[in-house]
């Protein structure tokens, strides 16, 4: 396997609304899409948002499933007052405010939020970690 994600897709209960979340409200840039499903282009890869009932369908799962799925999404920052603006974005965006900022065990400085299905969002100054997208060849 090639050391690389190509795409993240989640699954919504509302496409229009999640579309809303992410494009209008935290401002990711929209590809051209099919109607059924939503794609914003990232740095080195794209998110996708597509129906949870078909999701789950496509990979032959119960779309029932509830509490911590054991994944967080985090997007990384380079200043501790970008984490602060990102958070309140959010939630003014509709997020679920789950953890104000805080200084982190690690040495960081990150807080979490919740899109409007329930996804986790790590926000996070990592003074340890590059935050752009890998150089080209690397």
């Amino acid at each position: 396997m090639e050391p690389r994600i190509s795409m993240i897709t989640l699954g919504v209960r509302d496409l229009s609304a999640s579309t809303r979340f992410y494009g209008e409200g935290l401002g990711l840039p929209r590809r051209e899409s099919p109607p059924e499903v939503t794609f914003f282009t990232l740095d080195g890869t794209w998110l996708g948002l597509y129906g949870r009932e078909a999701l789950a369908a496509d990979a032959g799962v119960d779309p029932a499933g509830s509490g911590f799925s054991g994944v967080t999404l985090a997007h990384n920052v380079t200043s501790r007052a970008a984490v602060d603006t990102m958070l309140a974005q959010a939630r003014v965006a509709g997020a679920s405010w789950l953890r104000a900022a805080r200084e982190a065990d690690w040495g960081g400085y990150a807080g979490y939020f919740a899109d409007p299905d329930g996804h986790l969002w790590e926000v996070a100054c990592n003074p340890f970690f590059w935050v752009g997208p890998p150089a080209r060849g690397a």
